[in-house]
């Protein structure tokens, strides 16, 4: 099968005009970025912030120049604004592998709500620092909660350091409907999506985080969900651009909040707390992950990173405590190995403690959905 080259698709662009500056888009310096990998391509299309919101049908004139060229699977074209417009490189310049360690320029994100159907709850999974095992909770939560017979997928939104994929064991490319939509590869009767399966390893962890904002988007409403109960969104760590994006711009149920009981992370898992509580999302819970250890034989808890200090935050700031889970082998050995602790021993004592914070993000859920299903029109009778 003959596929196109990235010189065939900057070729397609070029056809593209770019109603600002009369020039085609490449020459105008507005591709940047461009991803190939096997009938697979990513890139952004920059333009000055006054220009974002409006700039949207030159992104989907870009997307579908691109798409039409034989061999393209899927395209995926972001749109990205920033304040200080680079000179003009050509779109396959990589200057900044180098440097990824630099804090990219923040912008407001683009667009309004983005509305995704047949998806009554959309939750998300967040902590205030990395290393807390935020991913080892929420892919046990969603497992959990589909062991408790809601139907349920899982958004790995952390584009900087998917992991979803290893703890499921998937890999490979999503497939691509008739529609041009991804198909959720499936793990466990769960249904997934991660950029994992769609960039090499070592191309999100360079990109600018208004594409990180607008690549999360375009993975949200363009899966084909089908109908879920819920959605379990694992949100990247901290309370960055695309954290905020994701609070503003999906229709969120609500948000599980993890921490470890340590003081300093119970510090950064306040601010998550405060970020969804500015966005005005409901924070349905704290989980204290890595709370004690087992020890072997004797059973004995030792609470090696201090106890109750999620348990406490939790009660300061008015919000339910949702479940202690132990520094358990078991649990690290099953999320490194693909196959999750509730999927394969849903039995276990470990396991069961996913289940339980499950059952009680569930009643959440449901008293969330109520309330707005409650909330009737008002009728006015002149």
């Amino acid at each position: 099968m003959n596929r196109a080259s990235k010189e065939d698709i900057l070729k397609a662009l070029s056809a593209v005009t770019d109603p600002a500056s009369g020039k085609d888009v490449v020459s105008a310096g507005l591709i940047q970025g461009l991803v190939l990998r096997e009938g697979h391509v990513g890139f952004s299309v920059e333009v000055a912030p006054e220009r974002g919101p409006a700039s949207e049908p030159l992104r989907r004139q870009c997307e579908e120049a691109v798409r039409k060229l034989p061999g393209i699977l899927s395209v995926t074209a972001v749109l990205t604004a920033h304040r200080d417009q680079p000179a003009p490189r050509p779109a396959h310049d990589h200057s900044h592998a180098g440097h990824s360690h630099e804090a990219p320029q923040r912008a407001a994100p683009q667009g309004g709500p983005i509305n995704v159907p047949g998806i009554k709850a959309i939750v998300a999974v967040a902590s205030g620092k990395g290393g807390v095992g935020k991913s080892t909770v929420a892919v046990n939560l969603a497992l959990g909660l589909l062991k408790l017979g809601r139907r349920v997928g899982l958004l790995d939104a952390d584009v900087y350091g998917p992991s979803i994929p290893r703890m499921l064991g998937l890999t490979g490319k999503p497939e691509v409907t008739e529609t041009k939509k991804l198909k959720p590869k499936t793990s466990y009767g769960l249904k997934t999506m991660s950029i994992g399966y769609l960039v090499p390893e070592d191309t999100a962890a360079i990109w600018r985080g208004p594409m990180v904002q607008s690549a999360l988007m375009q993975m949200l409403g363009e899966t084909e969900w089908g109908e879920l109960d819920v959605l379990i969104v694992d949100m990247p760590p901290g309370t960055g651009d695309a954290q905020l994006t994701m609070a503003q711009r999906v229709p969120l149920t609500g948000a599980v909040v993890v921490s470890t009981p340590q003081e300093i992370a119970l510090i950064d898992a306040r601010k998550g707390f405060a970020m969804f509580e500015k966005t005005h999302v409901p924070v349905f819970g704290i989980v204290e992950n890595m709370a004690y250890f087992v020890s072997p034989g004797s059973n004995e808890k030792s609470y090696i990173f201090g106890q109750g200090g999620a348990r406490k935050m939790a009660e300061t700031l008015g919000c339910d405590f949702l479940g202690e889970v132990p520094l358990h082998m078991t649990v690290r050995e099953t999320s490194d190995a693909g196959t999750p602790i509730v999927a394969t021993a849903p039995d276990s004592d470990e396991a069961k403690v996913f289940i339980e914070i499950a059952r009680r993000v569930g009643e959440h859920i449901d008293k969330a959905l109520g309330a707005s299903a409650r909330k009737a029109p008002k009728i006015s009778v002149e």
